[in-house]
């Protein structure tokens, strides 16, 4: 294990049963011998999730807001203290770099952000900051995240950041207001509608004492309900050509009719003149085989590769599940196959029914 990781390990591993997760989410439990009984727990809200190995920054100083309203895809200069929104960093042909969940406490804006990326959106802001008054620390060290199924705002634990997916409402989908939504279905119809999901910032020496006799829950339910909730995650459903519309993940982190910012021109012009190449879809999986895909395995039609698994999950109810990024000419009845293993040169296809997420 590499210094790094030792450094991020979170004290909740050493809970009797804890299995510890690989890849971007090491550092926290996979599960904790449970996985389908914490998934029912966080569906009751009666467990939270280590969240941990987030990275957070703190951002001060009396420009902070309208500084990061410049450069990156939300509306901010008027958000209010305790108000929870989330914003992306985009390339200037406006792909997808970071992703960020802000909430301002009226001295600071608290920024959390995927494993592993803080260090990178750190560099990013201190070279956009010029001469404006504002301040970015990197708390990771002494502030950790806890999740937990809750829209509540408050929490004596500490700041608190609410999910606001899928957010758009039935009023402004198609465009008609200042977002938009890609999805194949109404808001009210939404799956993420039945998900409330938080992230409470804690001291980190605290983390024990935070969690208290509550059940925990490991990435492997938190993230089988967010692939239920057709939540996009950076860094997993997206890849180096990700645009926001692909995952329709404008409703809840751009707001197209702000100021200039980079990756601006992109977002509008593929908004206002047609659809991206690519959409997200949910695909539900044979569960006859012991097989799941993993992140990057293909997506097959015939012999034809159509798209890519992005996350997979083993939902409670659902079965096997997972998200892909598919070809936006795809039939939404075509007979497709994710083949696991495929990205690492091997080939166990698995029958994949698909779901349509972002309508074609």
């Amino acid at each position: 294990m590499s210094a790094a990781t030792q450094a991020r390990r979170s004290p909740l591993l050493d809970t009797p049963g804890a299995v510890a997760a690989e890849g971007p989410d090491a550092g926290v439990a996979w599960h904790y011998g449970d996985p389908h009984g914490e998934q029912r727990a966080l569906v009751r809200g009666e467990a939270v999730a280590d969240l941990s190995h987030r990275g957070v920054l703190r951002l001060s100083g009396p420009d902070r807001l309208s500084w990061l309203h410049s450069i990156t895809t939300q509306a901010l200069t008027g958000l209010a203290p305790g108000v929870s929104t989330e914003t992306l960093v985009l390339s200037p042909q406006g792909r997808i770099e970071h992703s960020l969940h802000l909430v301002d406490d009226g001295e600071a804006l608290w920024i959390t952000v995927e494993p592993g990326q803080v260090d990178a959106l750190r560099t990013w802001l201190e070279r956009m900051r010029f001469m404006l008054r504002v301040e970015i620390a990197d708390v990771s060290a002494d502030v950790a995240v806890l999740g937990e199924p809750s829209r509540d705002a408050d929490s004596p634990l500490g700041t608190v950041w609410v999910d606001p997916w899928p957010g758009a409402t039935p009023a402004n989908e198609g465009g008609s207001a200042d977002t938009a939504s890609y999805s194949a279905v109404s808001t009210l119809e939404h799956p993420g509608a039945e998900r409330p999901w938080r992230e409470v910032l804690v001291p980190r020496a605290d983390l024990l004492a935070a969690v208290g006799g509550r059940r925990l829950a490991g990435t492997w339910a938190s993230e089988a309900l967010r692939v239920e909730a057709w939540r996009p995650r950076l860094g997993l459903d997206t890849d180096e050509r990700s645009l926001p519309h692909e995952l329709d993940w404008l409703r809840t982190a751009v707001h197209l009719h702000k100021g200039c910012y980079r990756g601006q021109e992109t977002v509008a012009k593929v908004h206002n003149l047609g659809r991206p190449p690519r959409r997200l879809a949910l695909l539900h999986l044979d569960g006859s085989s012991h097989d799941l895909p993993a992140h990057g395995d293909d997506v097959v039609l015939g012999e034809k590769r159509v798209g890519v698994v992005t996350t997979a999950a083993r939902h409670h109810e659902l079965g096997p599940v997972a998200l892909a990024v598919l070809k936006r000419s795809l039939p939404v009845d075509a007979e497709l196959f994710a083949v696991a293993g495929s990205a690492k040169g091997e080939s166990r296809p698995l029958a994949a029914a698909q779901e349509v997420v972002v309508a074609p």
